[in-house]
């Protein structure tokens, strides 16, 4: 069985409602996580769209930005959530149970 996680956020600049996109939307960018580390650990979009985080390792992790304007919450494995970013900027990451995990979200206009 495989669980999927949707998360509903709002703050600074992120929402993450993947149902109210419009059906043309670009797919998001997906950032794996497997061998105790986010893969890519550098992605860069545009805002207004969507990163989606997999974990496909086998212990919980978490996409938690430095100053918690947002969390993915915990994704146990094969679970997933995904974010849109609406605010240009970098927003450093990190795991939550892991913190030498650490990656970036780089959002341009």
């Amino acid at each position: 069985m495989r669980l999927t996680r949707r998360r509903l956020i709002a703050a600074g600049g992120l929402t993450a409602a993947a149902a109210a996109l419009p059906a043309a939307a670009a797919p998001p960018v997906r950032v794996r996580i497997r061998k105790f580390a986010f893969d890519p650990k550098t992605v860069s979009i545009k805002a207004g769209e969507r990163v989606e985080w997999v974990n496909e390792d086998i212990a919980p992790h978490t996409a938690t930005e430095d100053n918690h304007l947002w969390d993915t919450g915990e994704l146990e494995r094969n679970g997933s959530a995904t974010l849109t970013f609406d605010t240009p900027g970098t927003y450093a990451y990190f795991c939550a149970f892991h913190p030498k995990m650490k990656a970036q979200v780089i959002v341009t206009a």
